[in-house]
């Protein structure tokens, strides 16, 4: 059985000995992979990144690299490229420096060096710029110059700490397809970081959803939004209604849970939950419809409109329903006039299978 390129053996981190901020971690990433770490400030994604770059050691647990420990192994000799969140590009070098100081470091110089230089602009598209310094330079463009310097020396792992999250919207997403772009030609293995949940979404083969130093799901994005393992990771992953209720009975992979108002809804359970159990309801609001049909099947409730609000693609409707002062309801935006104002009534609904029972309450 072939090993993983990557392995988090039981790692675990701890800056003060007794809180842990990496607690057991397992986790395996194949070769040539596009793996995210995703979750919020302070839940471990970041400093995993750095353990496996080198930058922090593990209180525990080991860490594999093509087989190899490197726990005990400095960064500098790791082979892994670093794209940071602030380029930590050297504003005295010239673009070709800058790019090209990985290989003077390893003792690449002269024509080879220069070749190597040369190929990895070309790559990010900043050929004929190596003469430019970084304060000549946007931001977009001196983080492809962080991209080319982790790419010139031809690591067997590239790590990415947050690398857009200072760039504006337009140019973030050009950056995205750009370095997505680079791992499909390359083939290389690419570890990413990020609390953007919807980069994490449009960029990985895998997402490692983490919180509380834990990962709570690891999976492709598809079966990290339409499956989420609990409560944490459908909330984290898009928008999401969720709906407290007691379970009143089961039929195989259904389960019919009633909420406080009475409002009885059918969904899919992930696992078996006990009658009169506490548990949890997720629903994604561009799953669920206004006004259906009286004859389609699936939930249909009454909800109050509170308000509308136009989002150009889609507009977000308001909604009190099903004990939710703020039940969410996107309607893609097909030319028509909604005719929704705060206080009408109407029906929404959705099929059982849109609906799914999370994690007990």
């Amino acid at each position: 059985m072939q090993k993983p390129f990557v392995r988090f053996d039981h790692v675990e981190k701890s800056y003060d000995g007794k809180v842990l901020v990496v607690q057991d971690l397992l986790l395996d990433i194949e070769q040539g992979e596009f793996l995210t770490l995703l979750g919020p400030s302070g839940s471990g994604k970041t400093t995993t990144l750095m353990m496996l770059a080198g930058f922090e050691t593990a209180t525990a647990g080991e860490i594999y690299l093509d087989g190899k420990p490197i726990n005990r192994i400095a960064p500098e000799h790791r082979n892994i490229g670093m794209v940071f969140q602030s380029y930590a590009l050297f504003p005295h070098m010239t673009v070709a420096e800058n790019v090209g100081f990985p290989l003077s470091v390893r003792g690449v110089t002269g024509n080879a060096a220069r070749s190597r230089v040369m190929a990895a602009l070309d790559k990010v598209g900043l050929k004929g710029l190596e003469s430019r310094r970084p304060a000549q330079m946007s931001g977009g463009q001196q983080q492809r110059v962080a991209v080319a310097r982790a790419l010139v020396f031809e690591p067997q792992l590239v790590l990415m700490d947050e690398p857009l999250s200072a760039l504006d919207k337009q140019l973030r997403e050009q950056l995205q397809y750009e370095i997505k772009r680079l791992h499909h030609d390359l083939g290389i293995t690419i570890v990413y970081v990020t609390h953007d949940q919807t980069e994490a979404l449009a960029m990985s083969d895998r997402v490692a959803v983490f919180h509380h130093g834990r990962i709570q799901q690891i999976d492709t994005p598809t079966q990290l939004y339409e499956r989420p393992a609990n409560a944490f990771v459908a909330q984290f992953i898009g928008e999401n209604n969720t709906l407290k209720g007691t379970v009143t009975s089961t039929v195989g992979t259904s389960c019919e849970v009633t909420l406080a108002d009475g409002t009885r809804i059918t969904a899919q359970s992930a696992t078996t939950r006990a009658l009169g159990a506490a548990t949890r309801l997720s629903i994604r609001p561009e799953r669920v419809s206004i006004n259906p049909p009286a004859e389609a099947g699936g939930t249909r409730v009454t909800g109050t409109v509170v308000d509308v609000t136009y989002l150009g693609r889609h507009a977000r409707v308001r909604l009190k329903a099903c004990g939710l002062e703020d039940f969410i309801v996107t309607l893609p935006n097909d030319g028509r006039d909604l005719a929704l104002a705060g206080g009408n009534t109407i029906h929404i609904g959705w099929d059982a299978a849109d609906c799914r029972v999370l994690d007990s309450e």
